[in-house]
């Protein structure tokens, strides 16, 4: 890989060469989420369906794509949205034919990661699925054979002395060029440049001869991916407290993706804004007595962050002045990929130079793991808090986050045990895994806290933190009849008796243990009255920071949601069209938002129910 790169304005011709240099085995590497070629990865598989006889491989993960609906009231408040947000931006034909079961025999797809749910009932993409911790993917890659990398990536200089950053994702890509340059074959490096993408220095930025083709056309303007923030629930707040409470100053701090990841920032916003505040909310959600160690204080030496994702709360974060503190190379922030909000990208593009440069893209086994440069990052993750979201966890500890029972993935391990094991190997560090106690599926509440399940993406033997809206088990080194105590205290009391006896039968827990009156009250109205004079405050907002969503749909996203739970069987659905018909005219804030879902002058008898319909959700909403 020497001197200029060979440019290209058109995605097609870019393809053509890569075949042209390669002939008919092609085993190209998208890198995770934003920091996909899209357009070039498109014109390969193009080429790909013409002609048979080109084989096309293509690993990677996390998969972008529009938003989509399954009823006719979804796609009233998606098409808009989609509109907006997305017009621009190209689809990726692999996912379309993936879904349409179009994928020619000579090409295949896998990923090592999934967007959460999305690919549940699409066989193929989950028959070829590898599970893979994310430090490990890198490896799988060069195993199978690589010979194409395709990236999106930001642009400065021009010719040869043009520098091109790897940007959203230095993650992979970072770990697998200088295997790929000492093993000798041909292999190239491509990039399609974006002028929507921040400029990352420091690691991320390569220079001009790293690469051999680059797409540099007319659609480099064009808008990148966005993934909206989530609106955060009461429950979503508590949690977000409680881990906030663990979190020590001059620490360093992981945080997931998601609405709990939205949750914890806003914790230690207020933590720092309001620390009596906090204190007095943190008093009220925690019964009894739960003896882990809980800070209240602001930040005076400030947050690292050693986070495989660079989310949108990290931005905030500093902002608000809590993170700050430096690691030995200066920055404030090491993360291998990111992918979030338009505020997210415009902060990154707005900050000044020097600034930017706190924020360092680095490859995904220097996040991830203590290996290399093992004593320098034992110095700066001092008190590390490594939190990451579950969709259940057992009441021996065991944790699942990536799959079902019966072998369907619903997303992936990630870095999720990367984190867990650096938790243990750290002096001082904790791995908190967050998860609200309940879900609604088909119209019901079921806990999230389980006796045993048929899949474990962390085994109990790792087991550490574990945080729902009710409390803090802290379960590191405890008994296996201290860990089931611990999070019986954490979950809801609708489930905690059936809980408790599947405990007993299994001889874990004494046969006379009762549960303390102080967790009796685990249940939502506890939370919302513990929360009542924080929202007083003007804390505790659906959508607390800034957010892709109008007015409209910031009131319509929990009435479609309530609207969806309260109709989820037919009786239920029969009890609220009939309570629906009782509903009076619709006032100025609610016109607005049917005005919205095109429902302010209902045309016919379906967009009429339509509208009481949306009407009484509006007002009866969560």
């Amino acid at each position: 890989m020497t001197g200029k790169p060979d440019q290209h304005q058109q995605a097609e011709s870019v393809a053509d060469r890569i075949i042209e240099r390669l002939g008919g085995r092609i085993v190209l590497a998208l890198p995770l989420g934003l920091g996909k070629a899209n357009l070039v990865a498109n014109a390969l598989f193009e080429r790909a369906a013409e002609d048979r006889s080109i084989d096309l491989e293509i690993f990677t993960a996390l998969t972008l794509e529009k938003p989509s609906w399954s009823s006719d009231m979804e796609r009233r408040f998606i098409e808009p949205l989609n509109e907006r947000l997305y017009s621009g931006y190209p689809g990726l034909a692999y996912a379309m034919a993936l879904r349409d079961g179009s994928l020619p025999e000579n090409v295949r797809v896998s990923e090592f990661f999934f967007v959460a749910g999305r690919w549940l009932s699409i066989e193929v993409a989950q028959q070829n699925y590898v599970s893979a911790n994310y430090t490990h993917a890198g490896r799988y890659v060069l195993d199978r054979g690589i010979n194409v990398v395709a990236q999106l990536v930001a642009k400065r200089g021009d010719g040869a002395d043009a520098k091109y950053s790897l940007s959203c994702n230095s993650d992979i890509t970072l770990d697998i060029l200088p295997v790929l340059k000492a093993r000798g074959e041909p292999a190239l490096l491509v990039g399609e440049v974006s002028s929507q993408l921040p400029f990352m220095p420091g690691e991320a930025a390569l220079p001009a001869s790293e690469f051999d083709l680059v797409l540099d056309g007319p659609e480099r303007d064009r808008p990148l991916f966005v993934v909206p923030r989530e609106p955060v629930s009461a429950a979503d707040y508590a949690i977000g407290i409680h881990a906030a409470s663990l979190v020590r100053d001059g620490g360093t701090l992981q945080i997931g993706i998601g609405s709990l990841g939205d949750a914890l920032t806003a914790g230690l916003i207020l933590r720092q804004r309001q620390p009596e505040l906090f204190a007095d909310a943190l008093h009220r959600l925690s019964p009894g007595n739960q003896t882990i160690k809980r800070e209240t204080e602001g930040f005076e030496t400030g947050l690292y962050a050693a986070s495989e994702m660079f989310v949108d709360g990290f931005a905030d974060l500093y902002r608000e002045g809590i993170l700050k503190r430096r690691a030995s190379d200066g920055a404030i922030l090491h993360s291998g990929f990111f992918v979030g909000s338009n505020a997210l990208y415009d902060f990154l593009r707005d900050l000044p130079e020097e600034e930017r440069a706190l924020f360092r893209m680095r490859g995904i086994s220097f996040v991830n793991e203590l290996y290399g440069e093992e004593e320098r990052k034992r110095a700066d993750r001092v008190h590390a808090r490594f939190v990451n979201n579950a969709m259940m966890v057992t009441l021996l500890g065991a944790t699942v986050s990536d799959a079902l029972a019966d072998g369907r993935v619903v997303s992936g391990v990630g870095g999720q045990y990367n984190f867990v094991a650096q938790a243990f190997a750290l002096e001082g560090a904790r791995s908190i895994i967050t998860l609200n106690a309940t879900r609604r599926a088909r119209g019901r509440r079921e806990s999230r806290l389980v006796w045993s399940y048929g899949h474990t993406t962390l085994p109990r033997h790792l087991r550490d933190v574990v945080v729902t809206e009710y409390g803090v088990a802290d379960l590191r080194g405890k008994s296996d009849r201290d860990c089931v105590a611990a999070m019986l205290a954490i979950a809801d009391s609708s489930f905690q008796d059936e809980l408790l006896d599947a405990a007993k039968s299994a001889g874990k827990i004494e046969k006379d243990y009762a549960i303390p009156q102080d967790f009796r009250r685990n249940t939502p109205e506890r939370i919302a009255e513990a929360l009542a004079p924080l929202r007083k405050e003007g804390w505790c907002a659906e959508f607390p920071f800034a957010s892709e969503f109008t007015e409209e749909e910031q009131r319509l996203i929990p009435a479609l949601r309530h609207l969806k739970h309260a109709s989820a069987s037919r009786l239920s659905l029969a009890r609220v069209v009939l309570a629906s018909l009782a509903e009076g005219r619709p006032d100025d804030e609610e016109r607005a938002a049917l005005e919205r879902m095109q429902l302010a002058a209902p045309a016919g008898l379906r967009e009429r129910l339509y509208a009481k319909l949306l009407t009484w959700a509006l007002r009866h909403g969560d």
